[in-house]
């Protein structure tokens, strides 16, 4: 091969194959590189003149379409201000015309609106006058109602000054005892008024009975449908003269009352009483005694009332005792019955866990039984499979097996064979063989 001179340092050199081959390609990449590079810049300058002639031939459309919209703009500006103008003239035109028929609407609803208050105040004055007659008449009748009434209250004031009097009069001649016994028999009378109505099974009697030393006015009782009791009030009843010299309060009754109610083995006492008529605290309706159990004071009109809530609520709470008695019964039923349970539960339990022992014991033999028999079985069953295979052993055997290696069996079996039809044929042919 011929050498090759390098270029930079002129030294000969004679490469083998692959040197050459690879100097070769160096060369070849090294000249389409360039080439390739020669070839990309003329595309790019080519491209960019392109582009730019592109851009400048957009800048001039651009530049015409922007001349052809101002001109168009200037046109539609002038066109504008002149149908504006035109426009204008025909709205303040039609503006006047308007103005001109809201002043003539203006003038006729004025002239309308005027008629109507005229009319108004025709009306107004006319039922002013009427008012007024009225309001007259309304105040001459009320003067004389009033003075009508006036006359009729002065009469029944006279006549209520004069019952006052000769109640006052009354009062008077009656002695504290007295007092005592119409209030008393006012009570008793009003009781018996509503007694078939409202306490058909109630007693209401007077306190006879003063072996304690004293005794009240009357005992309230009060019984259901099974003739239990399931309430009792002690009534003591008290009144006194307005020209009593010594004025007694509630207060000093209330100690005595509550020894009778004690002593008569009542629930509730209640004192009727009309002492102290301008205390408000009494006069307000049932009043509740402090520091006293169930102990109540009212005015004679409260005492229908206080029997009424009393045994109401006495009755409810009767009601309310049965069914707890009824509970309570039910309640011991149900203990009873837990107890009998309980018991029944221990015996079974105690007879149950027994025969669990005596069936698992009974169970334990089974199982031993069943091992027993089941060993028993697998022997049978072995001695089976024996007698099976002995038999089969046994259906296998022939004479030939048994003389096979066997030479003097053999003979004997073919000296037997052999013998066999000597001995059957003077049989066979009978006399004439002899």
């Amino acid at each position: 091969m011929t050498d090759i001179i390098c270029p930079e340092c002129h030294t000969a050199f004679s490469p083998d194959g692959a040197s050459y081959a690879q100097l070769v390609k160096q060369v070849h990449d090294h000249e389409f590189s360039a080439a390739l590079e020669e070839r990309l810049k003329v595309d790019i300058e080519l491209a960019v003149t392109k582009a730019q002639a592109e851009a400048d031939k957009q800048r001039a459309k651009v530049a015409e379409q922007l001349a052809a919209a101002k001109k168009e703009l200037a046109d539609a500006k002038k066109l504008a201000k002149s149908e504006y103008a035109l426009q204008l003239k025909e709205t303040e035109a039609a503006k006047d015309a308007e103005i001109q028929r809201l002043k003539a609407e203006l003038t006729a609803r004025e002239d309308k609106e005027q008629l109507a208050v005229s009319e108004a105040v025709r009306a107004i004055e006319k039922d002013r006058d009427k008012a007024v007659m009225d309001v007259e008449r309304i105040a001459h009748d009320k003067e004389l109602s009033e003075k009508t009434l006036k006359e009729k209250y002065d009469v029944q004031i006279r006549e209520l000054d004069a019952q006052i009097k000769q109640a006052r009069d009354y009062k008077a001649r009656l002695s504290t005892k007295m007092l005592g016994e119409t209030l008393e028999q006012h009570c008793e009378n009003s009781f018996e008024n509503v007694r078939a109505m409202g306490f058909p099974r109630a007693s209401f009697e007077k306190d006879n009975d003063a072996r304690g030393g004293s005794k009240g006015d009357f005992i309230f009782r009060d019984f259901d449908d099974e003739d239990v009791e399931f309430i009792s009030i002690m009534f003591e009843m008290k009144n006194e003269s307005d020209t009593t010299a010594t004025k007694h309060k509630n207060k000093d009754f209330y100690a005595k009352l509550d020894k009778d109610r004690t002593e008569k083995n009542c629930e509730y006492a209640v004192l009727v009483s009309m002492l102290e008529g301008d205390n408000e605290h009494f006069n307000s309706g049932i009043v509740e005694v402090p520091g006293y159990s169930k102990m109540y004071v009212v005015r004679p009109q409260f005492f229908l009332a206080i029997i009424s809530l009393l045994r109401n609520a006495a009755r409810g709470a009767a009601d309310y005792k049965k069914e707890l008695e009824l509970v309570k019964a039910q309640n011991i039923d149900i203990t009873s019955f837990e107890k009998d349970l309980e018991t029944f539960k221990t015996a079974f339990g105690k007879n149950y866990d027994l025969a669990s022992r005596r069936f698992t014991t009974a169970i334990d033999e089974i199982d031993k039984s069943i091992d027993h028999l089941q060993k028993t079985k697998e022997a049978l069953l072995g001695a089976d499979r024996n007698l099976r295979l002995a038999n089969d052993k046994a259906q296998e055997v022939t004479v030939k097996k048994l003389t096979r290696k066997n030479p003097t069996m053999k003979a004997k079996f073919d000296e037997l064979k052999a013998s066999q039809p000597a001995l059957s044929a003077p049989d066979a042919k009978g006399p004439t063989a002899a």
